[in-house]
């Protein structure tokens, strides 16, 4: 869809965050005579007017009447595409569409890599950017890694590096290359079920002309074999690891232990990266070297450094049980005290209970609205380690700190995401890192996002 089949329609925004800021603005420049509806929290409701008077605001969550006095409601990706109401009013004739699908309608021959994945989604999407820009070429880095595509709407780009969630990947038209990092059970409150989840997720390989996917994952494999385009990471033939070193088949690229982003998980994230450039036709052996000067991105397995006597790391990002396994992994050897637990989303925590039995770490504490989950999986498991259980993250840190020994690790990596306690999991690691002890104003945004 294009902004010129909003043209003399009926149309409305739902969504105030960041992204449907930049819609308005958007449909503002692109069609200014025309009336415009916002839906949006009661909270919101002063921001909007102040934000554009002349918007007609309904605030409250609509229900499928309202929504179906429009022609086209634009909505942002958290509303889930399965809302009974959406359903309804899409039943009835209402068409739904979202920032994202805009920008493809008005940008369809521009130079796309895009990229997905339960994990590693963002960290690959910022490392094929920087090696990009590396190599001399004007690249965009945006999506769902924080910038919205249409805050980018006429601006020029050689090539377009864009983060899709699972919300998003349906809504991408025909583009170059689609890279998928990983495939495991998230989101399921807005998919409603797992093998939903699965077939969104994957919905980017009907737009991406060549397919990149992790050759590491069986179930992912299988999932994208009939796609006639496909490429692979992680094999001995391509981009893999090897002996402490990112390799291109038998030859030796880059020393793991040269990159700053730490686990063997954002080495073959790296791994991911330069199998894009490559699949594309850029020089990835000629990049590799710029991997020495990426810069890890914030609440992604971040060190925040020493204080009073422990090490702190802040994986604030990670919202799967898979993805704290992988945090944990990353500081094998080394006497750790994970913090985990937030908002319950129904995921299976066994995969993590059955990996504690074998690798347990110095101490579990188990926090939020389904810390008490986890806590009884974990004890049913008889886990040796203390296992704890706090209401909120201030509440975690202090008996972390009781049970660490100095010079040991206190890491947060919930597994879940954060908004029983939280805005999102920025300021919860915000939240930890000024609890730690240092300065969470310090903890900036990601490093390149935009045009460079």
């Amino acid at each position: 869809m294009r902004f010129a089949d909003l043209r003399n329609r009926r149309v409305a925004v739902w969504g105030f965050g960041r992204e449907g800021h930049a819609v308005i603005k958007a449909l503002r420049l692109q069609l200014p005579a025309q009336a415009l509806t916002l839906f949006c929290g009661v909270a919101e409701a002063d921001a909007a007017r102040a934000f554009d008077p002349s918007l007609d605001i309904v605030a409250g969550e609509p229900d499928a009447a309202m929504l179906g006095q429009f022609d086209v409601v634009v909505k942002s990706p958290g509303i889930s595409a399965y809302k009974p109401a959406l359903l309804a009013a899409q039943a009835q004739g209402t068409q739904f569409t979202s920032g994202t699908a805009l920008w493809f309608g008005e940008n369809p021959d521009a130079r796309v890599i895009a990229v997905t994945g339960t994990k590693g989604k963002s960290t690959t999407s910022a490392l094929i950017a920087h090696l990009a820009r590396a190599l001399g070429v004007r690249t965009a880095l945006a999506g769902n890694i924080g910038l919205p595509l249409l805050e980018l709407l006429g601006q020029p780009a050689e090539l377009w590096v864009i983060e899709l969630s699972s919300f998003q990947t349906g809504e991408a038209g025909p583009l170059e290359l689609g890279v998928i990092t990983s495939l495991y059970e998230e989101h399921l409150d807005w998919h409603g079920s797992r093998e939903r989840y699965v077939a969104d997720k994957l919905k980017l390989t009907g737009a991406a002309r060549t397919l990149l996917v992790n050759a590491l994952q069986p179930a992912l494999l299988e999932r994208t074999q009939d796609h006639p385009h496909r490429l692979l990471f992680g094999t001995p033939e391509g981009w893999h690891l090897r002996d402490g070193f990112i390799c291109r088949g038998t030859q030796a690229v880059f020393a793991i232990e040269q990159l700053a982003a730490p686990g063997l998980h954002n080495a073959l994230n790296a791994c991911a990266a330069l199998a894009a450039l490559e699949a594309i036709g850029m020089d990835a052996l000629a990049a590799a070297p710029a991997l020495a000067r990426f810069r890890p991105l914030p609440h992604r397995l971040q060190p925040l450094g020493a204080h009073d006597g422990w090490h702190w790391v802040n994986d604030s990002i990670s919202t799967t049980p898979l993805a704290t396994l992988a945090a944990l992994e990353s500081l094998h050897g080394r006497a750790v005290t994970v913090l985990v637990g937030g908002h319950d989303r129904g995921l299976d925590w066994t995969p993590f209970v059955d990996a504690m039995r074998s690798t347990p770490p110095n101490a579990i504490v188990c926090m939020g609205s389904n810390g008490a989950r986890i806590e009884a999986a974990l004890r049913s498991a008889e886990i040796r380690c203390p296992i704890m259980r706090v209401d909120d993250l201030a509440g975690a840190v202090a008996r972390a700190k009781t049970h660490t020994p100095h010079g040991g690790v206190i890491l947060l990596s919930p597994g879940a995401p954060s908004f029983d306690q939280f805005k999102d999991y920025a300021e919860r690691g915000r939240r930890f890192a000024a609890l730690a002890g240092f300065d969470a104003a310090a903890i900036t945004g990601i490093e390149g996002l935009g045009i460079g």
